[in-house]
């Protein structure tokens, strides 16, 4: 008998402290729905759902005609359900991880190496930089979802220092001159008194940055219980991020980064060497399959500041700029599709109407990882002995090659993610 192609998936949760705290979190409602056996604490995190071979969080198979127990043995010893150029360019891995994420607390700015500082980063630190890959990245919004990305247009960052004489003492006068005066340059010109003004707030002596933050955030609290408004200065947001992370130079961070919200179904794409924090709401996330992350802020985790300022990407750009658009297929009409300009993933979105009572998930010549976030459905394949059952929080594994048909169970709503690779 063929192997079988198409099975569903148990995935696994990380309840790392920024989650949102119990039934709150997406994450949580998610698995409560799949499973009515798991149990959901009120009082714990459901940070992230992973889906699929990492092996911090491999997923396991739930199929008892599979002997092999997790998605990454299986693929291991079935390496054709990759497809056969998945297969040769990614060396018989699954090339991403599929993510659902439900933040409460702000993540650490960060930004993720391209693929040749990670080799060298993974080389002199492998205790930091766990391995040698890059780590692309793109988040699509389920609720209403909150982050930090990319340089603000250099006017912005110019207004702020005028405005905040706290953020001006932390730059130093003679590089906060600097860019303004790059206004009327070259972007070679922007970039550098750009790097220079980032590097002096990151690389400032602790004990003077909390003092500064203390006295921005008295000047603020004061201005809001007068009943001022102080979004000028994104007031509210400082005051948020310095309650979660008192003192933390990560406060003074949302000063040069875009503030973005994504109402759901909205995405940002984030290509190496571009400074971000999620802030909080619920998102699907995709990802080149790494953990590589260099971090300067609002975080307890290892800090690698002189690494950061000398990688990223200082280009400035407004923030809708940052919004990455996805395509509407031509032959699907509700199919959306999310494709970076990197060859590890692409997500797909569809929301299939409850009036349609049967749907085609097509072949294509890669796994694919499917999530179900609304609809309740059977799957059936060529290759499934019986159909699926699958709800709210389910999620499939889909050989290369392999059509899926869903049959609705309740006329209601579809809404899946679907995460492949599409070379």
């Amino acid at each position: 008998m063929a192997a079988p192609g198409v099975f569903p998936l148990s995935c696994v949760v990380q309840q790392y402290a920024w989650g949102k705290m119990g039934s709150k979190s997406e994450v949580a409602r998610l698995l409560a729905s799949s499973d009515p056996l798991a149990g959901i604490s009120e009082d714990k995190p459901y940070a992230e759902l992973w889906m699929g071979t990492h092996p911090r969080g491999d997923a396991k198979i739930l199929d008892n005609r599979i002997s092999q127990k997790t998605l990454g043995q299986w693929i291991a010893e079935n390496q054709d359900c990759l497809g056969s150029k998945v297969k040769d360019t990614f060396n018989g891995k699954l090339p991403f991880l599929f993510k659902v994420l439900s933040v409460e607390t702000a993540l650490s700015i960060q930004a993720h190496p391209n693929k040749e500082l990670a080799e060298k980063l993974h080389l002199q630190a492998p205790q930091h930089y766990p391995d040698a890959n890059h780590k692309p990245e793109m988040a699509i919004a389920l609720t209403s979802f909150q982050g930090l990305c990319g340089f603000r247009p250099i006017e912005e960052i110019v207004t702020f220092l005028t405005k905040i004489p706290e953020f001006c003492f932390l730059i130093g006068d003679n590089a906060a001159t600097q860019l303004k005066q790059s206004l009327s340059r070259d972007s070679q010109a922007v970039a550098s008194a750009l790097q220079s003004c980032f590097s002096n707030l990151m690389k400032s002596e602790n004990k003077v940055v909390v003092e500064q933050l203390n006295l921005l955030v008295k000047r603020i609290s004061q201005q809001v219980a007068a009943g001022n408004n102080v979004e000028d200065v994104c007031g509210g947001l400082l005051l948020q991020l310095h309650r979660q992370y008192p003192g933390d130079i990560g406060c003074f961070a949302i000063y040069f980064l875009n503030l973005l919200t994504l109402k759901p179904g909205e995405a940002m794409f984030l290509e190496a060497n571009v400074p971000h924090a999620y802030l909080n709401g619920d998102c699907v996330e995709c990802m080149a399959c790494s953990d590589n992350t260099v971090r300067a802020g609002l975080t307890p985790k290892f800090i690698d500041v002189p690494t950061l300022c000398e990688m990223l990407s200082y280009t400035p750009s407004p923030g809708k700029d940052r919004l990455f658009p996805p395509t509407r297929s031509q032959e699907d009409p509700y199919l959306s599709i999310y494709d970076p300009p990197v060859p590890d993933f692409t997500v797909m979105k569809m929301e299939v109407p409850g009036s349609v009572p049967e749907y085609e998930v097509v072949a294509l010549d890669s796994a694919s990882i499917l999530l179900m976030v609304q609809g309740t459905v059977t799957a059936s394949s060529p290759t499934a002995q019986a159909a699926v059952p699958l709800q709210r929080g389910g999620v499939l594994f889909v050989g290369a090659n392999e059509s899926v048909s869903l049959k609705l169970t309740v006329p209601e709503d579809l809404l899946m993610f679907r995460a492949c690779c599409l070379l």
